[in-house]
């Protein structure tokens, strides 16, 4: 679409999540090819040129669109396994069954797993992949390609681990890699995908999966891998006391301090959970400008523990909101995660003075895309960035009754989407993909998953 055709939204609340928490109970937008040229109270004005669209969007709350900072695609072909399990006891159970992973079922997890979180409002997707089985395939492009067909923003954490069985870590042997094919696969995929200009749709960020299935070698020279090619660095951090118990035994030292020692903490890089986080921990991560994806209902599911998202808060941490992996948060959603990052941290010291549902909603948009790096770009309504929005419908029976649409999106029910647009292109349409047949891929997924149990079973 040409910057001179526009798409005018009018009619609606605006929750911007700018700075100021600027909002409009009646409001519009014009988005003029994939950014955002105006916005305010009121219709549209007048003037404004070749209109390709006009939408009444009466009834409806438009925010920026949902920011996902941690996930793990190929785990959608693996959801409802080993339910009663901690962090720990969840991956010996499981790590068999990833080992044996393939392209075609890693690039059908990727479509499930992006066709779920677009059609409930996430416009900006990242996948943390660390599982490279001999022979499997090229499991990079497949997750990228995946993303390019949905038509969603996307961050590959091309991810490694190197400590196999052997070495004292959880994966089979088979399912590792060595030290230099890791840091080799990974600047190669940086090389192929990785797109640093404003807009991207695709970037790539090095991720070493966790301190206990990697050797400080490939975590210190990760960390110099990703500044010299000048990319983010993503990888699981403090999500478990039996991680604390295992850094201090291994290292001599907590996840944090094993961290800093080891080149990760800057504003470059973001962790995975930060559950398990004392004041000095979090005074690190505020002092560096590291970046935290807040997993609540995968910690929960995992009995993990609550993260200390307040105190973060407060101390200046930036925090996104993460899915996790769908083999620990089956649903697959992030819109889902505003409710129980605000419910869950209510469980905590803060109690009720916890969260607000302005703080969840911030939390999953400007806070996901400072997370990523792109707070400039997306993360709120603003003249000038991306045009990656979600308008959702607050007027059934579901909402209608919540006179505070912001209120409503994060503690009511799921909200359905009626329109997401994402760098100006409408993706999703009355809660269905306009760039996918859902149907195909229930199909697709589902027989993926029934051959990598089958593979697994004749193992």
């Amino acid at each position: 679409m040409a910057a001179d055709r526009r798409i005018v939204i009018e009619n609606c609340a605006i929750a911007t999540v700018d700075a100021d928490g600027t909002e409009y109970a009646s409001g519009h937008l014009v988005l003029a090819g994939n950014r955002i040229e105006t916005l305010g109270a009121g219709p549209a004005p007048g003037g404004l040129g070749d209109v390709a669209r006009r939408i009444d969007a009466t009834g409806h709350l438009a925010t920026p669109g949902l920011v996902n900072t941690h996930h793990h695609f190929y785990q959608w072909i693996t959801r409802g396994l080993a339910t009663d399990h901690n962090l720990f006891d969840w991956l010996v159970a499981l790590y068999p069954t990833w080992a044996r992973i393939d392209e075609p079922m890693v690039r059908a997890a990727a479509r499930g797993s992006l066709a779920m979180m677009a059609r409930g409002g996430v416009t900006t997707a990242m996948d943390h992949h660390y599982v490279f089985p001999r022979g499997s395939g090229d499991l990079s492009a497949g997750i990228v390609t995946a993303a390019r067909d949905m038509g969603v923003r996307f961050t590959l954490a091309r991810g490694s681990m190197d400590r196999g069985e052997k070495d004292g870590g959880l994966p089979p042997d088979f399912a590792v890699e060595s030290l230099d094919d890791a840091l080799a696969a990974t600047e190669e995929t940086v090389r192929r995908y990785h797109d640093a200009s404003f807009g991207a749709m695709t970037q790539v960020a090095v991720a070493p999966c966790s301190p206990f299935s990697v050797s400080t070698d490939l975590m210190r020279e990760g960390a110099e891998l990703a500044r010299r090619l000048g990319v983010r660095l993503h990888t699981h951090g403090s999500e478990t006391v039996e991680e604390e118990k295992f850094c201090h035994e291994l290292f001599g030292m907590g996840p944090t301090d094993y961290f800093a020692s080891t080149g990760w903490l800057g504003e470059d890089v973001w962790m995975a959970h930060c559950v398990h986080m004392n004041d000095s921990d979090i005074a690190a991560f505020a002092r560096t400008g590291t970046g935290v994806a807040h997993c609540p209902s995968s910690n929960a599911r995992l009995a993990a523990g609550i993260a200390r998202v307040p105190d973060m808060l407060a101390a200046g941490v930036p925090v996104g909101l993460g899915v996790d992996g769908t083999a620990s948060n089956e649903s697959g959603e992030l819109h889902t995660e505003l409710r129980n990052a605000l419910l869950v941290n209510r469980l905590g010291a803060h109690r009720e003075a916890a969260l607000t549902a302005r703080q969840a909603l911030r939390l999953g948009t400007h806070g996901g895309a400072r997370v990523l790096g792109r707070a400039g770009e997306i993360g709120s309504l603003e003249p000038g960035k991306l045009a990656d929005l979600v308008l959702w419908r607050m007027d059934t029976l579901a909402h209608a009754s919540i006179a505070d649409p912001v209120t409503a999106l994060v503690l009511g029910a799921a909200a359905p989407v009626t329109a997401s647009f994402v760098d100006g292109r409408q993706i999703v349409e009355n809660g269905r993909l306009l760039t996918a047949d859902e149907d195909e891929m229930a199909r697709t997924t589902r027989a993926e998953a029934r051959r990598l149990s089958r593979i697994t079973a004749e193992a």
